[in-house]
């Protein structure tokens, strides 16, 4: 009989039973309700009964006019909250004018060099009413203090904003690379973030813990919650040891995890993170239950597209939605069936989105918690991810956290070899991937193109030199200094950053001001 193996290594059997499920029993114990520690089947009681999953699309190109037309037609659409992508320059801190945003100025998001592009990427749209992920991290608390600046000229209450920024960066230094600062300084700001908006912005979620990007750079599904936790771990760390209030800061963390192909794995792999963070909180000293769950938004699996015969994505997408929503998740986006080739056309963002509202209104596979939970396979597969995930952490641990596994390669070692092993699976026939290693055929279905023109750019420095010949220079250039000197004496930079904001310095210019403190990470 031939033997099935999950990409993590877990050998599925021909049929399971009860006794499969007791042979490997987890420490927290299997969680009878939803809405009950540990939280295996759920953070709420009724699920999606009394809530449906926020649906967004993740949008972002070309300048802040443009994106701002593509936000307006998703909210048509039904879409419940927001996902904004950056361009390259703006997630790396530099604004469009800079030698080295030639090339990339719009390309794989917009571009936002100061709070006049922000204005104008949320033109007519009220932020109060609105719940917005902005996936970020070296910069995020720039692109906050931004969304910040622009919700106060609207006249919005800052204490009932919703949103997310990722602001996750130890992910960056493991699988994705857009990082600016050493790892040290980078923590500082995102304790900046936690400490001030656990005062100002007490509804928004300070950090998106990611393990998208883990997975998308080629790890398992047990090495993308086990390296993502561990990550988790220490921002909680860095937090307490700032002398936050885990009860308090610990309810505004939320992750971020990416859905593959394999269903039940997948559904596993969420049941047994939410299992698991709510041990990890509660043995850091959380006593409040609420700080102890696991809140996450999933998306499709980006690299799990074709470029060959690339409609066939719609099905995997459509699988990759049933896993989060069996799952649990608390938010989707769904990726178009064009991304293999190009930013998804209107067409292609409006087929994903309608693949969530029929999943969510026609399937009725949102009428219970854990529709899966009580399967023997999928409990005993929840179990089995759970115990190879633990054996990850304690060798991240034993190695005094995941700071130090990823400034001695670890991680990315662990990741690339996984990714390696996959690779081979795909073109020694191993593995299937329907129209690239079987069921070619000659017919190349291409979807509209849709390209980013280079003329962008001059478009963001035109934008940027009449911005610099306006404003108060003397005002923007104190601002500045104020943010250097708060860098250097350890205080709070956000105050410092959103006054920088509002008086019109740059994205660059603050990114800079911080280089000069901390310097550059390689």
């Amino acid at each position: 009989m031939n033997k099935k193996i999950t990409d993590s290594g877990i050998e599925i059997k021909t049929i399971y039973t009860q006794k499969d499920v007791l042979k490997t029993p987890p420490p927290e114990g299997f969680g009878e309700a939803a809405g009950t520690y540990p939280f295996t089947r759920g953070i709420q009681e009724d699920m999606y009964r009394g809530k449906l999953w926020t649906m967004r699309q993740y949008a972002g190109f070309s300048t802040a006019e443009e994106s701002n037309k593509r936000y307006h037609y998703l909210l048509s659409q039904g879409v419940s909250g927001l996902s904004v992508a950056f361009d390259l320059p703006t997630q790396i801190g530099y604004d469009s004018d800079h030698e080295l945003a030639e090339g990339e100025v719009g390309k794989v998001g917009v571009a936002i060099d100061s709070l006049r592009d922000m204005e104008l990427l949320f033109k007519d749209i009220k932020l109060q009413n609105i719940s917005t992920s902005m996936t970020i991290n070296a910069t995020a608390f720039i692109l906050l203090a931004l969304y910040v600046a622009l919700a106060k000229k609207q006249g919005a209450d800052l204490s009932t904003l919703t949103g997310t920024v990722q602001n996750d960066i130890l992910k960056e230094y493991a699988a994705r690379g857009t990082y600016i600062y050493p790892p040290k300084p980078s923590m500082r700001i995102i304790t900046d973030v936690f400490e001030w908006c656990s005062k100002e912005l007490p509804k928004w979620n300070t950090i998106s813990i990611s393990g998208y990007h883990i997975r998308e750079a080629g790890s398992t599904a047990v090495q993308e919650i086990a390296f993502t936790l561990s990550n988790g771990k220490a921002y909680v760390k860095a937090a307490m040891d700032k002398g936050l209030d885990i009860n308090v800061f610990g309810k505004r963390l939320s992750f971020f995890f990416n859905a593959h192909n394999n269903l039940f794995e997948e559904v596993a792999k969420f049941r047994a993170a939410r299992r698991m963070w709510a041990k990890i909180m509660k043995d850091a000293g959380a006593t409040d239950e609420k700080a102890m769950m696991l809140r996450f938004h999933t998306q499709t699996g980006g690299s799990t597209l074709t470029a060959q015969q690339p409609m066939n994505n719609i099905s995997r997408v459509t699988i990759q939605t049933l896993a989060a929503v069996f799952g649990g998740t608390q938010s989707l986006h769904t990726n178009g069936y064009d991304e293999a080739l190009n930013l998804p056309t209107e067409e292609a963002a409006g087929i994903a989105l309608r693949t969530q509202q029929i999943a969510a209104f026609e399937s009725e596979i949102a009428d219970t918690a854990d529709p899966l939970g009580g399967s023997y396979f999928v409990e005993s597969l929840t179990n089995e991810v759970e115990t190879l995930a633990w054996k990850i952490i304690e060798t991240i641990d034993a190695m005094g956290g995941s700071v130090t596994a990823i400034e001695q390669g670890f991680i990315q070692n662990e990741i690339a070899k996984s990714a390696y092993q996959y690779q081979q699976k795909i073109e020694s026939g191993e593995k299937i991937i329907v129209g690239v290693n079987k069921f070619r055929n000659d017919q190349n279905i291409t979807p509209p193109s849709f390209k980013i023109d280079d003329s962008i750019r001059q478009l963001q420095i035109d934008k940027l030199k009449l911005l610099k010949e306006e404003r108060d220079s003397e005002k923007a250039a104190a601002c500045l200094k104020l943010i250097k000197d708060k860098a250097i004496n350890g205080e709070n930079l956000m105050p410092a950053v959103i006054d920088a904001v509002e008086n019109l310095c740059t994205l660059g210019e603050i990114s800079n001001t911080l280089r000069e403190v901390f310097g550059e990470y390689n």
